[in-house]
């Protein structure tokens, strides 16, 4: 790396950045971002990182820099004369009552609840689930704004204790602490710089992973390494927690310790990337027994869903891309005497299984949406779940112990709705129903295949009004993510509820990357083969145009995380196809992502810059370095959070900095940069509402259509 020529860039970019030097678009001035002459060697390939110091979140520059650009962005946005209506509109569609499904542990049933415009959800407890609940923890008493949320919940086996963790600001840096059931007060327990952590109880304390304290300066962007496994015992302080594992000779491996519902074994879940997982175990009470190795390697996928005495049921893709459901008698735990239980569908995956009432809960994807059924303990077929219609099915809560569970189910145009499930009689009735001011029953949802550039028929969800006219002017949004092995099934959104009702069309592309087919659908999307995401996603934007949906000049496109990559690349590749992208907590410097917080776990999807094969193919296709000032850009609005240490702030920083200094043509593009807020969980309501109603606003200007609020 060439330095910085011995210059004080810092005190550079403050003379820049307030000499009020001006890049004059044609109706917007944007403040000129300082450039450092950064330049980085890759394998003989120089790439120079002009806007490098951006990447420190924590100086005054990028602070100022930072308010230069939101002052930019909200006076566009204020602008906006159907702004306040829509937020007004999100608002009052918002302000419905919110109930999770309930779970039961030991004699009490605890659920979560929103009267509708709270910024977080309350925990409620009740013992009869006909009788009242009571608050147990109000998390919008953490903070007056809403900004610290609720991270963990977990009870404990005697059900005397709750251990919960909150998070500030969006961070994924989580404080633990634990509240008496009876008594409903704290006791002094606090834990702290916990990232990415269970609660295993066990006995009188429960095992957590956490990290050293980061140094001055790394809390949101410093690599999180060296991670370790604790036992902490109630009403004792974090110095007194015992080490339990650790693994110096590999800094960068995570760890994760569960413990089975008997109390009989513990197992220990180690993690290099987000795709794979070694995985070992032992008796509980042997303090000196090393663990006993399942599987030492990082090939394969394993979740513990339970264990009936001996026996522990593995959900894995071990010799399975769809999955399939393993047992593994842990008296003879060798590879030769692990037993399919639920084997491998011929078409569909297995997402998930739940040991409840003595069965096996199963649920698959099928084509994207979700398909239950129930399943002895052998793996037989008992009988199916009947759903209703397509959609996704939320968490199973279920013991084996009890005969009753909980699942909640919705679709496009079907709220959450909450059921209560009799696993012996296969019976499922409504428990409770969610009140929206939105005519589901205007509206239809249809599956479409389109074909991508290779030939690969993927799935696409189009959601619009009944008889709409498919003239090719209907205000159209696309998503899409493309990666991890994630997948997007139809479900309710509020926000999205807005924009169908003013005759917008909607559509979900399950592109490649996802894990919408198994194993095999996930990697066709990593790698050296991310470019199949970009093409398919390219594929069902043309798919929306040719079949008169929509015209390129009403189309937008958005995602999130990986989604926001997948806007930043196909906004290089084809801006002729959109008038409007938002990509949100983007990962857009290609070449660099690992050197943040848990980014280098991504190299399994993404590959690494430090592989010259690799790189080559980074660099093609990384948003940020892709930019060209020959191309006409749709209006782009970049959305970040100040405090996002999941993916960096310093992606969308860089890659506006450049978009604003390349394109000189008539669109905006901008930064929406959220204060105290991070790549988006635990997000309070008002926040949401806000952001939303600034990205519709943004993308209904720019695709020149005028909503109508009544």
């Amino acid at each position: 790396m060439k330095n910085f020529k011995q210059m004080k860039h810092l005190l550079f970019a403050i003379l820049i950045l307030f000499a009020m030097g001006c890049t004059q678009q044609e109706s917007f001035t944007y403040p000129e971002t300082a450039k450092v002459d950064v330049v980085d060697d890759y394998f003989g390939t120089e790439v120079a990182d002009p806007y490098r110091w951006l990447e420190d979140d924590m100086s005054d520059e990028t602070a100022a820099w930072v308010k230069a650009q939101n002052d930019v962005t909200f006076s566009y946005l204020e602008k906006i004369s159907f702004r306040n209506a829509l937020k007004d509109r999100m608002t009052e569609i918002w302000n419905y009552p919110k109930m999770g499904t309930p779970d039961k542990e030991g004699d009490y049933y605890f659920y979560s609840y929103n009267t509708g415009l709270q910024n977080q959800s309350i925990i409620y407890l009740k013992k009869d689930l006909a009788g009242e609940g009571k608050v147990f923890l109000d998390p919008n008493a953490f903070s007056e704004d809403g900004t610290v949320a609720l991270s963990a919940f977990s009870v404990s086996n005697d059900t005397k204790y709750v251990a919960y963790g909150i998070s500030r600001g969006g961070s994924d840096w989580q404080e633990f602490f634990i509240r008496d059931i009876d008594s409903g007060e704290d006791l002094d327990d606090h834990l702290e710089w916990i990232k990415f952590s269970g609660v295993a109880w066990f006995k009188d304390g429960f095992f957590y992973s956490r990290y050293d304290e980061p140094l001055e300066g790394d809390k949101l962007k410093g690599e999180n390494k060296n991670a370790k496994v604790f036992y902490h015992r109630v009403g004792t302080s974090q110095s007194k927690d015992v080490l339990i594992h650790k693994n110096d000779e590999h800094p960068e491996w995570g760890f994760n310790l569960g413990v089975t519902e008997d109390e009989q074994y513990m197992v220990l879940y180690v993690t290099e990337s987000t795709s794979g997982n070694a995985l070992a175990f032992k008796k509980t009470g042997l303090k000196d027994q090393p663990f006993t190795w399942l599987d030492k390697d990082f090939d394969n996928d394993y979740t513990i869903v339970g264990n009936k005495d001996n026996m522990l049921y593995v959900l894995t893709n071990y010799e399975a891309p769809l999955y399939k459901l393993i047992g593994i008698d842990l008296t003879k735990p060798e590879l030769e005497n692990w037993k399919d239980i639920i084997p491998e569908h011929e078409k569909n995956v297995l997402e998930s299984a739940t040991l409840a009432g003595g069965k096996i809960i199963a649920t698959y994807l099928q084509d994207a949406y979700n398909v239950a059924s129930v399943h002895g303990l052998d793996g037989t077929l008992t009988h199916e779940i009947s759903l209703p219609g397509i959609g996704s099915l939320g968490s199973i809560n279920g013991k084996m112990k009890e005969s009753t569970a909980f699942y909640s189910f919705s679709s496009f145009n079907y709220p959450s709705t909450i059921f209560k499930y009799d696993i012996a009689e296969n019976n499922s009735e409504v428990f409770y129903t969610t009140e929206v001011d939105f005519n589901a029953e205007a509206y239809e949802t249809k599956q479409v295949f389109f074909t991508s550039k290779d030939g690969t028929q993927v799935p696409m969800f189009i959601v619009h009004k009944k008889g709409v006219e498919l003239d090719g002017t209907n205000p159209t949004l696309l998503y899409g993510y493309g990666g991890f092995n994630i997948t997007y099934s139809p479900s309710f959104s509020t926000t999205r509820a807005v924009w169908l009702e003013q005759g917008g069309v909607f559509a979900l592309a399950n592109i490649r990357g996802g894990g919408e087919y198994g194993e095999e659908w996930h990697k066709a999307g990593t790698l050296l083969q991310k470019q199949n995401v970009f093409d398919d996603f390219i594929a069902a934007a043309e798919y929306l145009i040719d079949n008169d949906y929509t015209s390129n000049k009403r189309l937008a496109i958005y995602g999130g995380s990986n989604g926001g990559l997948l806007v930043g690349a196909v906004i290089n590749q084809r801006p002729d196809l959109f008038a409007a992208a938002i990509p949100m907590v983007g990962v857009m410097d290609m070449l660099r992502f690992h050197e943040f917080t848990i980014g280098r776990y991504w190299t399994a999807d993404y590959g690494s810059s430090e592989d010259p094969e690799q790189f080559k193919y980074l660099l093609g296709y990384s948003p940020l370095h892709n930019i060209s000032p020959e191309k006409e850009y749709p209006a782009v609005l970049v959305t970040t959070g100040d405090h996002d240490d999941r993916v960096v702030p310093a992606h969308s920083f860089k890659y506006i900095a450049t978009l604003q200094s390349a394109y000189s043509g008539k669109n905006p593009v901008m930064v929406r940069i959220n204060t105290d807020a991070g790549h988006g969980a635990g997000k309070p309501t008002t926040k949401v509402i806000e952001e939303y109603s600034d990205v519709w606003s943004f993308i209904f200007k720019n695709l020149d259509f005028n909503p109508v609020f009544e």
